[in-house]
């Protein structure tokens, strides 16, 4: 196994490794480790089942099962399918528009993800790429005096808020079932949250799901907000990756947000994505 750093912001390829065999302890730990020091790790070629990429991703802890259950494999519901297919009878095989934004995936639950896996099965020939974040830079280079603003403050995580077009993306998904809504309640979070791995602080809100900061007055807490949101997402913390087939990348949700660029579609891009559950964000 070779580890070969891809940017010095974040992003690391893992090579010579197969993954349709569940790596030994020593490799695992490895590989544990390049997520800790580049936030992205690339596992290129990976010709694995979703058996064997629920294996491999259940090394990590336990998987996450997705709210949307119509976009989850049948016989392998840890498995989300984000596509742009249709079944035979019209029916989408999977999310299409998934992640059209900056977002930390699951950020709106009470112990969001560790990581994200995501398997790149068909992709188009160019564009598509997925942008990251770096939060812990993000986070290191903000003025002194909107760190001691921001510290021990919270805010408000909204799935339902996303869906209705009422986050700061702007951006409105697909309808929700009843019982899907249900299952959904606003939580709140730290907005500087500390990796329970590192130690290190990093910004924990995102335009897709966060919904407002707390404890603060509307004139106060709306450009607060937007300074975070714009110093978040600038070009100076971000990574590109520019998607090969079979490639297996896995993230850390814990001090990164992303964004997948459009694509052409006419093109089929098909991906399987499995959640590795973390725990409850605080800060220190």
């Amino acid at each position: 196994m070779i580890v070969k750093p891809l940017s010095p912001i974040m992003g690391a390829e893992i090579l010579d490794l197969d993954l349709s065999v569940v790596p030994d302890d020593k490799t695992f730990e490895a590989i544990h480790q390049a997520l800790l020091d580049h936030l992205v790790v690339v596992f290129r070629d990976q010709r694995i089942t979703p058996t064997q990429h629920v294996a491999f991703s259940e090394r990590f802890g336990e998987l996450m099962v997705h709210v949307k259950a119509e976009y989850l494999l049948p016989d392998q519901p840890e498995v989300l399918v984000l596509s742009n297919k249709k079944h035979a009878d019209g029916r989408p095989m999977g999310f299409e528009d998934a992640g059209r934004y900056w977002h930390s995936d699951m950020s709106y639950v009470e112990e969001p993800p560790l990581g994200s896996l995501l398997h790149a099965i068909e992709i188009p020939p160019e564009k598509g790429d997925t942008l990251y974040c770096n939060m812990y830079m993000a986070y290191d280079a903000l003025p002194e005096t909107t760190k001691t603003r921001i510290a021990g403050l919270s805010a408000a995580h909204s799935y339902l808020a996303s869906f209705e077009g009422k986050t700061k993306s702007g951006y409105a998904r697909d309808t929700l079932t009843e019982k899907q809504k249900a299952q959904l309640q606003e939580v709140v979070h730290p907005v500087v949250r500390t990796h329970p791995e590192t130690g290190r602080k990093a910004l924990y809100v995102n335009p897709g799901f966060t919904v407002r900061l707390e404890g603060l007055p509307e004139d106060e807490a709306t450009p607060l907000f937007d300074e975070l949101l714009t110093q978040a997402s600038k070009p100076e913390f971000q990574f590109r990756h520019v998607w090969q087939p079979h490639d297996l990348v896995f993230w850390d949700n814990r001090c990164t947000m992303h964004h997948a660029t459009p694509y052409d579609t006419q093109y089929a891009r098909h991906m399987h994505r499995t959640t590795v559950k973390g725990d409850r964000p605080y800060a220190t």
